[in-house]
């Protein structure tokens, strides 16, 4: 990316930040900018003062025999009103920037948060989840620095250095060119400085984030961790990524904390150049004594916000990286969905399917028309794959032609190896993908012409990977029904067998849990889970590897709950232990993206094919 493009995105990003601040807090705002003015006129006002109290009170007082301190106490506590004004509009305007920067990062973070769940799963598969809370966490706080402090620091510094060189000018427009060839030396070296600093602060908020991501990967991972012995390699690759860390942060906070001694150390160059040449001129009063002391203390207002404003820019750019990371995360496109039939309520009136309003506990298709006609399809469960090729990268295809049918109320199992598709094809179901090729019906409809948030409603899953929330046990479960009363938890949890061990929890169903079911086993987790999907009550159910973190006893208990769940339902498995598929339907043996064998169990042992061979553990499934 060239300079110039990097420029154009660094203004943008500006503009859009500003944005949100305008749009939400035009008023404050305002009253900011006002305050700013007035806060660095009055610092101004105050120096020009002090050459009028110099020559105009002090030096007259030296040659009176009785001189009358009136007139300069007056002038002193004018003076001090005048500085009272400047610092009660400081306080003014840095406290109404805590206001407007944290209710700026509210919305941000609001928004961020609304945007992400409209995102696809394919976001979340190809995104560290660790650089996204990065994102959320030092991103944002680089913002809140930006908006609070860098901006109106700034912003005053350019008001001041304005109304200080208006004001040199007209005091000694010689010493003024001094001082402009020492500004000149400051901006050369905090180009230098300075873009050296910001270059290495937007390298260090990249290497937070992987830094983020790898921990979180490693936390997640320490079981697999511990079991392969991989502690030394685990640390040497987070010593490398920290390592990195250090260089760009080590780097960008050397050109920073060089910066401003070097611009400070300039300006009392010019500090001493000026007293020289000035004493000079008063010498051979060309000019005033207080027009000197006034123009030295020109020149301390001038120079520190030359130095404030090239160290603020450091964190003005550091947080303008970091907003264009978040604002990529909130462009990120959203999940697609031009699906139009939606699931209803639904009742028979004269042998008749139609709409209703009220909860009926039977479900319809409500399928609009082209030609205006609206049609009503009873919601039953069945699930057709029509020669359906899928890859996650184009031109890599994980399926290749499936065909399959599973009816109503039907148990499809899925077996095979790892890879061999069996979670892409529930994904498929789930619309988390769209295929490439070929049609997925759901009761004889395209599912892609289903609405997905209709179509996953009809649809309950239990994967592998149970997620719990901080709440009470009751809360977990009625995850899956918001409405549903305390009863219908009980009941579900009855249904899972997960009724026994909850009510021997200290507060039984008020359990509070956090850290995705600290305290709980894996297995209780999974019970949980399919109470969850109990009480969702899907006509379509998809078991993702329900039970295979539930030992050989356990997974016994939950079987009868299992086929008391699946009763009346078509149910997708994916298992390893054939055990618990013996009873399907349809059994799919798939490889590599492809069918193998179908039958129900007792065929596919007659035919000793795969399906014989990995049930009487001649080949092992991985």
């Amino acid at each position: 990316m060239d300079n110039k493009k990097k420029s154009n995105i660094k203004f943008s990003t500006i503009k859009r930040l500003l944005k949100y601040a305008t749009s939400i807090y035009k008023l404050q705002f305002v009253i900011v900018i006002i305050s700013i003015i007035v806060s660095a006129i009055a610092s101004v006002l105050g120096i020009q003062f002090l050459k009028s109290l110099i020559d105009n009170y002090i030096t007259p007082l030296l040659g009176m025999e009785n001189p009358n301190f009136e007139p300069l106490f007056v002038a002193v506590v004018g003076m001090g009103g005048m500085y009272l004004i400047g610092i009660l509009s400081t306080y003014l305007y840095n406290r109404l920037m805590i206001n407007i920067s944290q209710g700026v990062l509210k919305k941000v973070r609001s928004e961020m948060f609304e945007h992400m769940q409209k995102l696809p799963i394919r976001y979340f598969d190809t995104h560290a989840h660790g650089e996204i809370m990065s994102t959320y966490t030092n991103d944002v706080d680089t913002l809140r620095e930006m908006i609070s402090q860098s901006i109106p620091q700034v912003f005053s510094a350019v008001i001041t250095m304005t109304s200080i060189l208006i004001s040199m000018i007209t005091t000694d427009i010689y010493l003024t060119f001094i001082v402009l060839g020492m500004v000149v030396l400051m901006l050369f070296v905090s180009k230098y400085l300075g873009g050296n600093s910001s270059k290495y602060f937007v390298k260090q908020q990249e290497d937070i984030g992987k830094v983020n991501g790898y921990i979180e990967e490693m936390i997640e991972g320490q079981k697999v961790i511990k079991v392969f012995c991989h502690e030394n390699e685990s640390k040497a690759g987070f010593d490398r990524l920290n390592e990195e860390l250090c260089d760009s942060s080590t780097n960008a906070n050397i050109y920073a904390n060089v910066l401003m001694p070097c611009i400070m150390n300039i300006g009392n160059l010019g500090y001493v150049f000026v007293a020289v040449i000035g004493g000079m001129l008063a010498v051979n009063n060309i000019l005033t004594i207080g027009s000197i002391a006034a123009f030295l203390q020109y020149i301390k207002a001038f120079t520190n916000p030359v130095g404030q404003v090239s160290q603020e820019m450091n964190y003005v750019i550091m947080a303008l990286a970091g907003a264009e990371r978040i604002f990529a995360l909130i462009d990120e496109k959203e999940e697609i969905d031009d699906g139009y039939v939606t699931l209803v309520n639904a009742k028979y009136e004269n042998g008749k399917l139609v709409e209703s309003n009220e909860r009926t506990g039977l479900w319809a298709w409500k399928h609009p028309h082209k030609d205006g006609r609206i049609t009503y399809a009873k919601l039953k469960g069945h699930v057709e794959f029509d020669d359906v090729s899928f890859g996650y990268v184009p031109n890599k295809m994980v399926l290749h032609n499936i065909k399959l049918e599973a009816k109503e109320g039907q148990k499809v199992s899925f077996v095979g190896a790892t890879g061999a598709g069996k979670t892409t094809i529930t994904n498929l179901i789930n619309r988390f993908y769209d295929v490439q090729d070929g049609k997925i019906r759901y009761d004889g409809i395209n599912i892609k012409k289903i609405k997905k948030e209709d179509l996953r409603r009809s649809l309950g899953m239990v994967l592998q990977d149970t997620n719990l929330f901080t709440g009470t046990i009751k809360d977990n479960i009625r995850y899956a029904n918001l409405e549903a009363s305390d009863e219908e938890v009980i009941n579900a949890a009855k249904l899972a067998n997960a009724d026994h061990f909850i009510r021997n929890l200290p507060e039984g169903y008020d359990t509070v849990i956090s850290g995705n079911g600290e305290g709980l086993s894996q297995g209780q987790r999974q019970l949980l889970s399919i109470a969850r999907a109990a009480l969702y009550n899907p006509p379509v159910l998809i078991l993702d590897e329900a039970t295979s973190s539930i030992d050989t006893r356990t997974e016994q208990i939950v079987q009868k709950g299992m086929d008391e769940l699946m009763k009346g339902r078509t149910v997708f498995v994916i298992a390893h232990r054939l055990s618990t598929i013996r009873n399907s339907e349809l059994i799919m043996v798939l490889d590599h993206g492809r069918i193998l064998e179908r039958g129900n169990h007792d065929n596919l042992i007659k035919n000793k094919g795969m399906y014989y061979a990995l049930y009487t553990g001649a080949i092992e499934i991985d």
